[in-house]
């Protein structure tokens, strides 16, 4: 199975909250408590493609005490997700107003249909592919995390695409790109970041630089895997980039949760694959401890 792979930042390729909406059900009932609510969506940047295209068409969210009902994007947005890489964002609804509460689930509907251009991925050759997501158009992308959207005001939230671990090229499906989404929901209330840099002296020949940042403080660090296998994955990677202007290589992870996280460098991020086991060689290992709204600094040298 070819897979291509790539440099992501820590969460889906850049967070793009979709500003024009309309349409649609959610209108609560005459007297009602409403809120509003805003989605967004990170993705993280790909090795081999210049863009990663998604049609959204509407987002579906599921009241813990009522209905399903849709939301229409009108018109459809059509997203590169890796422009959006590094913790940049896009919106995909503003400040909609839906019924207060507590939600159970929330579904993006694309269109991503095989053998059609709504969605592709161009890669760095010049090529352009079909990015086709089975039963897309009609099972949409299901988060199912539960979330509450808070009575007379708004409540934020982004989608974190991973597409690092998402974007895959199957035997028989040429010419189509498979889109397998690898996808996490956070409340921006209740995030904050990790940055920093990393020694020149670490970045050698042949090296693919990438921070790995892993749930919970302590973790052995370990490559990504697919999901049949029980040991421990990167919650993401952020790709190490050299700052022409300074000649410092920088790095950075957004979007993540409130919590404590393991961090640590390799060389080896061009070799990983998500569905293979890969050994990768991995140091400067440390505990960091991620704060609301807050950007934690950590370097790695020799």
């Amino acid at each position: 199975m070819k897979t291509i792979t790539g440099k992501f930042p820590l969460m889906v390729v850049g967070v793009f909250l979709l500003a024009s909406c309309g349409g649609g059900g959610g209108d609560a009932a005459p007297g009602a408590a409403t809120g509003r609510i805003s989605l967004g969506i990170t993705d993280a940047p790909v090795d081999g493609a210049t863009a990663v295209v998604v049609k959204f068409t509407a987002v579906e969210l599921k009241p813990e005490d009522g209905s399903a009902f849709t939301i229409d994007l009108t018109p459809a947005q059509s997203i590169d997700l890796l422009a959006l890489a590094g913790g940049g964002s896009r919106a995909l609804l503003e400040g909609h107003s839906v019924p207060a509460g507590r939600y159970q689930w929330v579904r993006l509907l694309i269109d991503a249909q095989q053998n059609q251009p709504s969605s592709y991925i161009d890669l760095k050759s010049g090529e352009r592919f079909p990015l086709f997501v089975p039963g897309g158009s009609e099972s949409g992308l299901k988060l199912i995390r539960g979330f509450t959207v808070a009575a007379g005001s708004i409540s934020n939230f982004t989608i974190d695409f991973d597409l690092r671990k998402s974007v895959i090229a199957p035997p028989g499906q040429a010419p189509n790109y498979l889109l397998k989404p690898v996808l996490r929901m956070v409340d921006n209330l209740q995030v904050g970041a990790i940055a920093g840099t990393v020694a020149a002296a670490l970045v050698t020949a042949d090296c693919s630089p990438q921070v790995y940042i892993f749930t919970g403080a302590g973790v052995l660090p370990d490559d990504l895997d697919a999901a049949s296998h029980p040991d421990v994955d990167p919650l993401v990677s952020a790709p190490v980039n050299l700052d022409a202007a300074t000649g410092v290589y920088r790095f950075r992870a957004s979007f993540l949760e409130v919590g404590e996280y393991t961090a640590s460098f390799t060389c080896n991020g061009a070799t990983d694959t998500p569905e293979g086991e890969e050994v990768l060689v991995f140091s400067g290992t440390r505990n960091v401890i991620v704060s609301a709204n807050q950007t934690t600094t950590i370097d790695f040298a020799p």
